[in-house]
């Protein structure tokens, strides 16, 4: 590695904040869901046992934090729990299994 070089592990990573890391998950969740690529592969794929996987988790997250949160982190939450149920049970309602089933890319209509 060069002098000037850096590494990944020079840079300290954010962390501690509730709303971040609702909103990492919730970009775990749309990868899942093939909303969004995966920025590694530069693909998008879809695995819904995964997205239900990270779905229960934000809402345990919700029910274990009622009552603990702000106004404004509990808004979040609750707005990306209610954006990933819709868009997982519009999924599981069409049937759609991967991305490759439908094209994801021309979709319009994305989660309220």
């Amino acid at each position: 590695m060069s002098p000037g070089t850096r590494r990944a592990s020079d840079v300290p990573l954010p962390g501690g904040n509730f709303r971040l890391f609702v909103t990492r998950l919730s970009f775990q969740a749309m990868m899942s869901l093939g909303m969004i690529e995966n920025p590694l592969t530069k693909e998008r794929t879809r695995n819904l046992p995964n997205a239900r996987m990270l779905l229960d988790d934000l809402q345990m997250l919700r029910d274990k934090c009622a009552g603990n949160l702000t106004p404004d982190e509990d808004a979040h939450l609750e707005k990306i729990v209610s954006d990933i149920e819709y868009a997982l049970e519009r999924l599981e309602e069409t049937g759609i299994e991967s991305a490759d089933d439908e094209d994801v890319e021309s979709e319009s209509d994305g989660p309220h």
